[in-house]
């Protein structure tokens, strides 16, 4: 009979409905370290935590699937060279992030989070042109300084690096509002009725010449930790806004203080930092022209049953012999 070990062990809501559709794999929730070293011996399938000491232990281990979407602290060597098919938790978060996303871009095109710092103090200032005030007798005749000042997306383009389930979605939204699209992404080369020329890698430079918000949206990986340094800020328009919702080791945070100072880039939205948390004595913290939230563009009360329904499903499949939805890349780290 075939086996599915769970470490950490979860919930009994969660078990029942895992025990239903594993049948007749035997299901095992392991309530300590030293039953899963046990039972993960024979065991055919995994979920939870897997480290080299447990994979150590296993001697016939074909499915492996990983709790979450991104896999920078999840693989080791030994895992990468075993054998075994490894899925994660990918497209769980896309709407959600995506959300996100276009809410810093709303943000600095309409200047809201300008205002709400003057809310705070009372402060009656349109940017762009501090003493106007709306009369309702003379009309909008001609551009003025304050017009200059709030952006109107559709004049925008938005380039997100990394076109996989995220970026696609992310792409998506910026459309809904008409904005002009740019992709960069090692594999994707089109997102349906959105975007029909998603350019390879090599075409970054293009990427960040046009944009006026990148979005970082790639998983964390050797080829893609400390990318966006100094050089690749310098790329970017003075006028543009960087957004990472991706992971934080992405970006180089000291040379995005730099660029920031030295005003070589106009802004900058993130939720991912490395650090983490962001130190409070950070001078980002400080800077008007930064947003940040604490790794929150994910949170949604939708996630954890979309979580279940992947689970469940890759178990599914595994039972009749087919491979996981969520298929990962090991040596690539996606």
């Amino acid at each position: 009979m075939m086996k599915l070990v769970i470490f950490p062990p979860i919930d009994e809501r969660r078990l029942s409905r895992i025990s239903s559709v594993a049948h007749p794999m035997h299901v095992i929730n392991a309530e300590s370290i030293e039953r899963a070293l046990v039972e993960i011996r024979d065991a055919d399938s995994f979920f939870g935590k897997l480290t080299p000491e447990l994979l150590g232990q296993a001697t016939q281990l074909r499915w492996v699937q990983s709790p979450t979407a991104s896999l920078e602290h999840y693989l080791f060597p030994e895992l990468i060279e075993h054998p075994c098919v490894l899925s994660n938790m990918r497209g769980l978060f896309s709407d959600v992030v995506a959300d996100h996303v276009m809410s810093f871009v709303l943000c600095f095109a309409r200047n809201l989070h300008v205002y709400l710092r003057q809310q705070q103090q009372g402060v009656w200032s349109p940017v762009g042109d501090q003493r106007y005030v709306a009369d309702f007798v003379n009309a909008p005749g001609t551009v003025l300084p304050m017009d200059r000042a709030h952006q109107h997306l559709s004049d925008c383009t938005l380039g997100v690096v990394g076109v996989g389930n995220i970026g696609a979605e992310i792409l998506r939204r910026a459309a809904a509002f008409g904005m002009t699209l740019a992709g960069v992404d090692p594999k994707t080369r089109s997102v349906t009725g959105v975007l029909g020329d998603v350019w390879p890698l090599e075409r970054l430079p293009d990427l960040l010449s046009c944009s006026d918000y990148v979005v970082i949206a790639a998983p964390l990986t050797p080829m893609t930790r400390k990318r966006f340094q100094r050089p690749i800020l310098q790329s970017m328009k003075r006028s543009a806004i960087l957004i990472n919702i991706g992971r934080g080791a992405i970006v180089d945070l000291q040379d995005l203080t730099d660029a920031l100072r030295e005003k070589e880039i106009a802004g900058a939205a993130l939720d991912v930092c490395d650090p983490e948390p962001l130190p409070p004595e950070h001078p980002l913290w400080q800077m008007p022209n930064v947003i940040i939230t604490p790794h929150v563009a994910a949170a949604s009360t939708r996630i954890a049953e979309r979580h279940l329904e992947t689970l469940l499903e890759n178990i599914r499949r595994f039972v009749n012999g087919e491979p996981p939805n969520t298929q990962v890349d090991k040596r690539a780290w996606y």
